[in-house]
């Protein structure tokens, strides 16, 4: 029996890496206009509506119908399941993989408490746990122990995202935006918090490189991928250079992807981010 790793469309990562997975879309809906996220629009279209409205899209989280169609052919070719699912504070579709699991055997569901590049590392590693042979029941035991070491570490590029979301409010926007303000963000315990704010990208820049040695250092032997929103990863490449210190001694090769619509309805384009696993 072998063991397929479920996410949902929320979890961004490379390319050589989704493919070996099996993906559960959500929905991306400005106003009445609604897409199928990863299907009918991709993260560059996404961007270039978010930029081009003044509509703050939001996602609807996938049915059991959804899940219950996925779960049905795993099971039906004779595999387990381990599905790992967006952090349930930021979207119902966790439990919709729930109810959905519970009429099957050998499925087992995670809430990664995590979103984005965040979640992708969980399951880039998922997938490094089946292929050491371990089954579906023991890598979902051993997913909850390390979804606690992964830290998500993010510098917002613009308030303007943060506000239309009620995150901030338009006075400490308007006044962050004058001062050319640069948020870092996280996600704790599944919530979007702020850490700290810098004047200014390099100075951003350098609060990012303090709170990832704050969280205790970078476990190399584990997946790391850093993301960015928007259309374009210039803001990125130059915080690797910037930042090459943290890295040099630990990986040859960073990978890049472009970061989704969660994190990319709060954030906004412009935004950098960092996904590891604690020491």
């Amino acid at each position: 029996m072998s063991v397929t790793i479920i996410i949902d469309s929320t979890a961004d990562l490379t390319p050589e890496i989704k493919q070996r997975m099996k993906v559960v879309p959500l929905t991306v809906c400005f106003g009445d206009e609604e897409y199928v996220d990863g299907v009918t629009i991709t993260h560059r279209q996404f961007y270039e509506k978010l930029i081009e409205t003044d509509t703050l899209p939001h996602t609807s989280q996938a049915t059991p119908n959804d899940f219950d169609k996925v779960f049905k052919e795993v099971t039906e070719a004779g595999d387990s399941a381990v599905v790992l699912m967006l952090s349930s504070t930021l979207s119902g579709t966790y439990q919709s993989a729930r109810l959905a699991a519970a009429e099957y055997e050998n499925i087992y569901v995670v809430d990664t408490q995590t979103a984005a590049i965040g979640g992708g590392i969980l399951a880039e590693l998922a997938i490094q746990m089946a292929d050491g042979g371990l089954d579906a029941k023991s890598i979902a035991e051993r997913i909850e122990e390390e979804k606690k070491n992964i830290c998500l570490i993010a510098m917002v590029g613009t308030l303007e995202y943060l506000k239309r979301g009620g995150r901030i409010s338009k006075t400490v926007a308007f006044a962050g935006e004058l001062l050319n303000i640069k948020p870092v963000i996280s996600l704790k315990d599944g919530e979007i918090v702020i850490l700290g704010k810098a004047r200014g990208s390099k100075h951003g820049s350098n609060l990012l490189v303090t709170e990832i040695e704050k969280a205790g250092g970078v476990d190399f032997e584990k997946p790391i991928l850093l993301g960015y929103t928007g259309l374009s990863d210039i803001m990125l490449q130059k915080y690797i250079v910037d930042s090459a210190r943290l890295w040099e001694n630990g990986t040859d090769e960073l990978r890049t992807t472009p970061i989704g619509s969660v994190i990319g309805t709060h954030a906004g384009p412009g935004a950098i981010a960092v996904a590891f696993f604690k020491k």
